[in-house]
C-alpha cells in the first residue's frame, strides 16, 4: 500500500481558493476540495473543523491577494490606487468580485466602515483641504459609485471592444478628476 500523501492548511486552502475562483464560495465542499486534491475528505477536517472554518480562511486568501494588488498600485492618491487594484480585481477573479461586490455577503465590511476610512484619508488630500466632513462623503460616494460600476462592467465583460486595460484605467482617472473639479467649482459657487 503507498503512503497517504499529507496536506498542509495551506495546501486546502490553495485548492480550496482555486475552486472559489472558478465556482464562487458555494462550490468550496469537502467534497470538491478533496476531489481536487485527489484525497478523502479527512485532510479537510483534520485541518478545519466545518466548512465555513475552510472557507473563511480561502476569504482571508482573496482579501490577501486583494491587498497585494492595491499595494501594486503606485498612484500619487489612495482613491485612485484602490480604484485601479479593483479594476485589476475584477479583470483577474471576476467570480469572486461579483460574489463579493454584488451580492450580500458577511465577508465585506459595512460601507460605512469603508467609508470612514476613506473620507478620513481624503482630508489628507492637498486638492480637499478646507473642505468639511459632508463634502468629503459626497465626492467619495460619487467616485465610488463611478469605479464600481466601472469594475463591475469588467468583471462582466461588458466593457466596448474598442476599450483596453489602459483605456478603462484611464477613464477612472478622468472621471475621479471630473468629479473633483465639478465639486471645487460648486465650492466656489457657495
Amino acid at each position: 500500500m503507498p503512503p497517504k500523501t499529507k496536506f498542509t492548511k495551506e495546501d486546502i486552502v490553495e485548492a480550496a481558493f482555486k475552486i472559489a475562483k472558478e465556482e464562487g464560495f458555494s462550490g468550496v465542499t469537502a467534497r470538491n476540495v478533496a476531489k481536487r486534491l485527489q484525497s478523502s475528505v479527512a485532510p479537510i477536517y483534520v485541518n478545519f473543523a466545518t466548512i465555513d472554518d475552510l472557507i473563511g480562511a480561502v476569504v482571508k486568501r482573496v482579501f490577501a491577494v486583494s491587498d497585494a494588488m492595491l499595494a501594486q498600485q503606485k498612484g500619487p492618491h489612495l482613491f485612485e490606487n484602490i480604484g485601479k487594484a479593483s479594476l485589476a480585481f475584477a479583470r483577474e477573479y471576476p467570480v469572486l468580485f461579483r460574489e463579493l461586490v454584488m451580492q450580500p455577503n458577511p465577508y465585506m465590511n459595512s460601507y460605512e466602515a469603508v467609508e470612514n476610512t476613506m473620507v478620513e484619508a481624503l482630508a489628507d488630500d492637498e486638492s480637499m483641504r478646507g473642505w468639511n466632513l459632508d463634502e468629503r462623503k459626497r465626492l467619495f460616494l460619487k467616485m465610488r459609485i463611478f469605479q464600481l460600476g466601472l469594475s463591475v462592467m469588467v468583471a462582466n465583460g461588458h466593457m466596448p471592444s474598442w476599450l483596453d486595460e489602459q483605456d478603462v484605467e484611464a477613464l477612472l482617472m478622468e472621471m475621479g478628476e471630473d468629479l473633483l473639479l465639478v465639486q471645487n467649482l460648486k465650492r466656489e459657487g457657495n
